[in-house]
């Protein structure tokens, strides 16, 4: 089979704008270029501009603004998964979401079928039958991708399963250019403050509140700002817990933006509160920018991307108090750790656009033989 004959079909149901959504699109715009017929699954049309023209995107819905959970996503988006298969067998899945709806439905139409996974099964894997499904149905895939060796030791010791590491490909030139736009941020423009980001979806996943407890707990200590930029079902918590504390003045929510990386250039520190990720994308964004990153030390990738604190600082999960100290030991010491940021920086060549993406690349056409 001549390589331009090979159909790969890329399944994201629900794309929110986070870190797995950029990690497909820039696997997705490199696989087209390599003479693959690419066609995409998803619900929404809001990051189709993002893609190569060269994608085939299967939208669910043309209306952008009309809300639905993301099972109902992932109903619409499997339906038209399996009409795909009704009417051709000649093509290989990559899902991205919806791994073990995809990997059942594998095992019906005998389509061959490549996972993502891409959040720690700490996460996750309380669930009993969750866990049942995932033994049952994912013994026996072409492959399964994880972001992380400590993902892929995870998934080894829970499920005995094998997996293939592929770092998240870091477009560093991408995210440097775009940290140079220009922002009118008040918020920001303070003398001698410490201008503190956070980056990541208003869940319970990513603990924003652990991040008011330590500032809240030092409100009085230092001069801060801290900028939240996200948005998800936790918001409404998080303001009432901010406004509760006293710390309205100090914390600012901005919702999802389109560019983080000129707001993350404008800061002094990334803190990651998370109780569990994959291998967290905004680290290596603040790294590329030279930002010092304070994190929780979660199942799976701040660990390794920090080289067990050789690059920043990791604290335990929920541990408000310990982040308290670290937040206050990084402002008391702002040149010290900020020359460990620029070595830091040296780091990103394991994450390096061309090299993972190559992986990506290697693997799929393997998996099509």
């Amino acid at each position: 089979m001549e390589k331009s004959q090979k159909r790969l079909i890329m399944f994201m149901p629900s794309m929110d704008g986070g870190g797995v959504e950029k990690n497909l699109i820039i696997v997705a715009n490199y696989l087209v270029n390599k003479n693959f017929n690419v066609i995409l699954i998803t619900y929404d049309t809001k990051f189709n501009s993002r893609f190569n023209n060269k994608i085939k995107i299967l939208n669910v819905t043309k209306n952008k603004k009309k809300k639905h959970s993301k099972y109902f996503k992932y109903y619409k988006c499997l339906l038209i998964l399996i009409k795909t298969c009704l009417s051709n067998s000649n093509f290989l899945v990559l899902s991205f979401q919806a791994n073990i709806y995809c990997a059942i439905l594998s095992k019906l139409f005998k389509y061959k079928l490549i996972i993502r996974s891409n959040t720690s099964p700490s996460g996750w894997s309380k669930s009993i039958i969750k866990n049942l499904i995932f033994r049952i149905f994912f013994k026996n895939l072409n492959n399964i991708i994880v972001n992380s060796y400590e993902f892929k030791r995870e998934l080894k010791i829970k499920f005995n399963l094998n997996s293939k590491v592929i770092y998240n490909p870091l477009n560093i030139f991408e995210i440097v250019k775009k940290s140079k736009q220009k922002i009118k941020l008040k918020f920001f423009n303070q003398e001698r403050i410490l201008k503190i980001i956070n980056v990541a979806r208003l869940t319970k996943q990513k603990d924003h509140i652990t991040l008011l407890k330590a500032l809240k707990l030092i409100s009085n200590k230092i001069n801060y700002r801290l900028l939240i930029m996200g948005y998800g079902p936790e918001k409404n918590n998080i303001q009432k817990f901010i406004k509760a504390s006293s710390l309205s003045k100090n914390v600012k929510l901005i919702g999802f933006q389109n560019n983080p990386y000129k707001y993350i250039k404008e800061s002094d520190l990334l803190i990651l509160s998370s109780l569990y990720e994959g291998l967290p994308n905004v680290i290596l964004e603040a790294i590329t920018l030279k930002k010092f990153v304070i994190s929780s030390n979660c199942p799976t990738g701040p660990n390794e991307i920090l080289m067990k604190g050789q690059f920043g600082m990791l604290f335990k999960t929920q541990n408000h108090i310990e982040l308290s100290k670290k937040i206050l030991e990084f402002n008391n010491n702002r040149n010290k750790y900020n020359k460990i940021s620029k070595k830091s920086f040296k780091s990103l060549s394991r994450f390096d656009y061309k090299i993972n993406c190559e992986k990506y690349y290697q693997l799929i056409l393997k998996s099509f033989d």
